[in-house]
């Protein structure tokens, strides 16, 4: 990690961008934690889409199962197959489905977005700190950090969802704890970079910039093969909503991708510079 105690900034410089992991990093579309829903719902007897799957994605890996649990189609599909209403230990048994499939399959989703590896190694020629935290908990962290690494992608800093006795998003305490790791002076003078609406509370909660992904997403949904045979005007069409929600949840910034991360880093130094704060 870099020492910045001593180094003098230009005026509106960046010093921390913290990056989500799938949908922002690696996995592009946001595959492993969706599937695996689907399959731990599919095992207590109650079937659920990917789409209905993706809705709640940036919460906390229990906090979504909870979230999933009260959307009224999933609900009523439940009290069909149990004859009542998804407990709180109904959702601990669903998760404790989850968590064994999610740490086993991670892997097959692991391959960074492209583009990733550039656009981290541009932010560091700059002097800026890496931090990234997840909705995935610390046992999932812990098989998918060292397959990152092997790839060429090692944070500084890694803050899992129950790492914290706070909790996770849509609350700032990932985002400030790794602030505090990296020892960043200012929240202005960071930025949170995610795919999914709770991920960019977080930011806007812990008082930073917000860059919200839309192409590599959990909104949009597709993997890199089907994003490559998209002609434009389709990458537009399946894009506009999701750049639209983004929007709306506050995103100073929203890109495609990762790749286009450091340009859009550059504009908000400029807003920084004229004494714009998040």
């Amino acid at each position: 990690m870099n020492d910045f105690s001593s180094t003098r900034r230009p005026a509106g410089a960046l010093d921390t961008v913290i990056f989500d992991w799938a949908g922002t990093i690696v996995d592009f579309g946001s595959f492993a934690p969706t599937q695996v829903l689907v399959d731990a719902f599919a095992e207590a007897g109650v079937a659920i889409t990917l789409d209905e799957a993706r809705g709640p994605m940036g919460l906390a890996k229990w906090d979504h199962i909870q979230a999933l649990g009260r959307i009224p189609a999933i609900a009523a599909r439940w009290r069909e197959r149990h004859g009542r209403d998804m407990s709180r230990e109904d959702v601990d048994t669903v998760y404790q489905t989850f968590m064994p499939l999610q740490v086993a399959r991670v892997g097959r989703y692991s391959a960074l977005i492209p583009g990733a590896l550039r656009a981290v190694e541009t932010l560091r020629g700059r002097g800026i700190r890496i931090g990234s935290c997840s909705g995935y908990p610390r046992v999932v962290m812990d098989a998918l950090v060292p397959m990152a690494a092997a790839a060429g992608y090692a944070p500084d800093c890694v803050i899992a969802s129950d790492d914290l006795k706070a909790g996770g998003r849509p609350g700032p305490w990932m985002a400030l704890a790794n602030m505090i790791e990296l020892g960043s002076r200012d929240v202005a003078a960071c930025v949170k970079v995610d795919d999914t609406v709770p991920g960019i509370a977080e930011g806007l909660s812990a008082g930073m910039w917000t860059v919200g992904l839309s192409a590599s997403g959990n909104e949009v949904g597709l993997s890199w093969e089907e994003w490559s045979m998209l002609t434009p005007d389709e990458r537009d069409a399946r894009c506009g909503p999701a750049e639209d929600k983004l929007r709306a949840a506050g995103a100073h910034e929203v890109i495609r991708t990762v790749a286009d991360l450091p340009a859009a880093l550059e504009r908000i130094e400029v807003r920084r510079g004229c004494g714009e704060r998040p």
